[in-house]
């Protein structure tokens, strides 16, 4: 069996989210009991919590929702690359000791330890950084901060690259314990037709 790393965080009623988003709170609509044989829940959260995939419905009006998205860029091979303590921005000098026979997912690693509460203070992409991977034929880019745009932007220059040059992206990834070099990503979204993200079970796998 090859070695998996998970680097999704839990997701439960403290999970850090952006200041006014949806938190994630369950109920119980069944629960086992004489005639009842099974425990049934119900739901409510954000589709941004956790280790997730934005839809180009996201940050582009009628763009496509998750549900519509093909799934190859969420499958195959990548290269985590760290860039721990590189600023507010991910630049592309931060990257270019590993840019080098580039596989066409990259999940950047941006902190010593992913957070576990709220804070603006995180690594962001530059939008150039985005622009650069593009060039180098990449389909997805994946960040262990909460958004690859700083959290007091309005212009969301990141995001709207992302959108110009048709790639997905994963946020709120753990790679704390991934060493950098190449894997198997494995992050599928779910199939939700009217959604502007879905929760991903992201996972590594060793190629070899």
């Amino acid at each position: 069996m090859k070695k998996l790393w998970d680097i999704s965080p839990p997701i439960a009623p403290d999970s850090p989210l952006f200041p006014g988003d949806t938190a994630y709170s369950q109920q119980w609509t069944a629960t086992i009991a004489p005639g009842c044989p099974v425990n049934l829940s119900a739901i409510t959260m954000s589709p941004h919590i956790g280790a997730h995939a934005d839809a180009p419905l996201h940050y582009g009006e009628g763009a496509a929702t998750i549900g519509q998205v093909e799934l190859t860029p969420y499958l195959g091979p990548c290269r985590v690359i760290h860039a721990i303590g590189c600023g507010p921005f991910v630049r592309p000098e931060h990257l270019a000791h590993a840019l080098k026979d580039l596989p066409p997912r990259v999940l950047v690693r941006t902190c010593e330890k992913a957070p576990t509460a709220w804070s603006p203070e995180f690594s962001a992409f530059a939008p150039e950084t985005v622009t650069e991977l593009a060039a180098r034929g990449v389909l997805l880019v994946g960040i262990d901060s909460q958004s690859v745009d700083p959290a007091d932007s309005k212009t969301l220059a990141s995001h709207h690259n992302l959108l110009r040059f048709n790639l997905r992206v994963l946020e709120n990834l753990v790679l704390d314990d991934v060493p950098a070099g190449d894997y198997e990503l494995i992050a599928l979204p779910l199939k939700l037709m009217l959604a502007d993200a879905s929760p991903v079970r992201a996972i590594l796998r060793k190629l070899q």
